[in-house]
């Protein structure tokens, strides 16, 4: 943000700029220097200027690109091998837990977490005294989480921390990258990426997967099945593969959240998709609130539709942050009053669906009493509908020209919000019931 403001000073001023470009070489920061004629571009095309540094960096931008990430693949494939085999040897039966779940299914989500944090930290700019107290949070926290759920009578809190787990450890390494008070905009950036690094690494996983299954084949066609052992390492292993590959693919450890590139590759192909996907959800939920009506008690007598309603509510919350713009001026005006509508309008159906389903389980607490997955899906419920809430307020008050930073705003506290709710549930819920 330091070289844009600076370059959008210096909009007429082909000397200031130069002199910019030249300190920008010599403290090797050319990549924030990129950045920032790049936005500044993209606010104003008919600048000559700006169309001739944008046209003049592009390969120079690309060359040092494509340098930083190969140091930095020289970091994440060592890294990545070694989380690979720290997986396989927890996946082995004699570590499994008492109902037969291995050992890795409690700590994949916090090993993966300290290894994204050391790729970060160890490739790139990072605060190294910042990212040194994350991962020292994330393994006090992982290791209260597991103490709890190995107790045999813990079954459900270790149900729970399937699911809880993985959050603390994104929590843990937006913090190594944005620190505790983060700008708004460099926090919905890491969340935008965070997106990208989760579809990436699902396309691993089923690339994976399908290697697996070829290979089993293989063997199974000769008639030598492959031991129980040697089958859960290997794919323990290649699950380890996965969390430093997926960041190291589609994030540079050398920028910040907002500077890295949101326009090109997967980031381009989830942005699109979930445009696209805005008004298919919006029909859909229109149509489910038509037939709530004739089945308004039906959520009340079957809890299955409860986790259909907080699927469907964490579904919605990944549509909004995938569907806005990082930087707004990456859309036109037109299309981008149109996509606010449209997600504006999602949040309002989204809330009157998300009410129903709160009810009933406040209904079912009431007649049931409170457990552990009753206080979950309750306090996810209030959280995402009061985020939703939250948003239309605060961008019906601001007015379409504050968008999308007014988004921007909703989802950094989000992001506070599903961390204070998590961690309370990781550390509260043994001490509770």
């Amino acid at each position: 943000m330091e070289y844009q403001q600076e370059i959008s000073a210096a909009h007429n001023d082909p000397a200031r700029l130069e002199n910019l470009y030249q300190a920008a070489r010599r403290a090797r920061r050319l990549s924030e220097f990129t950045a920032g004629v790049r936005a500044c571009y993209a606010q104003a095309p008919d600048n000559l200027l700006y169309a001739a540094w944008h046209c003049r960096l592009q390969p120079a931008a690309e060359a040092e690109h494509g340098a930083l990430l190969s140091g930095a693949w020289r970091l994440a494939i060592p890294l990545s091998l070694a989380t690979a085999l720290v997986f396989a040897l927890l996946s082995l039966r004699q570590l499994d837990l008492s109902r037969g779940e291995p050992l890795l299914s409690l700590l994949w989500a916090p090993l993966a977490g300290l290894a994204i944090i050391a790729f970060l930290a160890l490739a790139g700019k990072q605060d190294r005294r910042r990212s040194l107290l994350a991962a020292a949070g994330l393994a006090v926290v992982g290791a209260y989480a597991l103490f709890w759920a190995v107790q045999p009578v813990r079954e459900t809190y270790r149900t729970l921390m399937l699911l809880h787990l993985p959050l603390l450890a994104w929590v843990a390494v937006g913090v190594s990258v944005v620190g505790l008070r983060p700008e708004r905009d460099n926090l919905f950036a890491l969340l935008s990426k965070s997106l990208e690094v989760l579809v990436t690494g699902g396309l691993y996983v089923l690339a994976g997967g399908l290697f697996a299954a070829i290979t089993f084949g293989m063997f199974a066609a000769l008639h030598v099945p492959l031991p129980e052992w040697l089958a859960r390492m290997c794919i323990a292993g290649g699950g380890g593969l996965i969390p430093v590959l997926a960041v190291a693919t589609v994030y540079d450890p050398n920028l910040k959240p907002i500077e890295q590139r949101f326009e090109e590759g997967l980031g381009q192909v989830i942005s699109t998709l979930t445009r696209l996907f805005l008004p298919l959800a919006l029909v859909i939920l229109s149509a489910y609130l038509v037939a709530m009506l004739a089945n308004f008690m039906q959520p009340f007598r079957d809890r299955d539709l409860l986790i259909v309603y907080n699927v469907m509510l964490f579904a919605v919350m990944g549509l909004l942050i995938g569907a806005t713009p990082v930087h707004g001026q990456d859309l036109n005006p037109r299309h981008r009053a149109a996509l606010r509508a449209g997600i504006l309008a999602l949040a309002v159906l989204a809330t009157l669906a998300s009410l129903h389903a709160v009810s009933a389980v406040v209904y079912r607490t009431v007649d049931g009493g409170l457990t552990p997955n009753r206080l979950t899906v309750i306090g996810w419920n209030l959280t995402n509908i009061g985020l939703l809430g939250f948003l239309v307020y605060r961008d019906l008050r601001r007015g379409p020209q504050a968008w999308p930073g007014s988004l921007q705003s909703v989802a950094a506290v989000g992001a506070m919000a599903y961390t204070v709710w998590g961690l309370f549930l990781i550390l509260a819920v043994p001490w509770l019931f």
